[in-house]
């Protein structure tokens, strides 16, 4: 394990917590404007979401160069976000896209 992965988690800690722990510490907190509830809701998933996407999208190749790379992983989020947004069902777009990449890998194409 990587030392400095403590640091960053430490540091990802730092930065989402307070706002995932505003509704359990601050009094009254349902008394907040709705744009600020639905921007505080939608917090965690958006930095799950780049988290995912750059482990995804993104690739290091040699020398440490980041490159853009588009591969069965990133055909599988694809799908899941189509099929969440056609059917609404979250469940059913993940077991999609892990049985994509699976198989995928299982075939050598991943």
């Amino acid at each position: 394990m990587n030392v400095g992965l403590v640091g960053l988690a430490l540091l990802m800690f730092a930065v989402t917590y307070p706002s995932r722990a505003i509704p359990l510490l601050a009094p009254a907190f349902e008394r907040l404007p709705p744009r600020a509830l639905e921007y505080l809701r939608l917090v965690g998933p958006a930095v799950l979401g780049a988290i995912a996407a750059s482990q995804v999208l993104l690739t290091t190749g040699a020398g440490g160069h980041t490159t853009f790379h588009v591969g069965i992983d990133a055909v599988a989020v694809l799908a899941c976000a189509a099929l969440v947004a056609w059917r609404r069902n979250l469940f059913l777009g993940l077991l999609v896209a892990v049985v994509a990449a699976a198989v995928a890998r299982a075939l050598g194409a991943g």
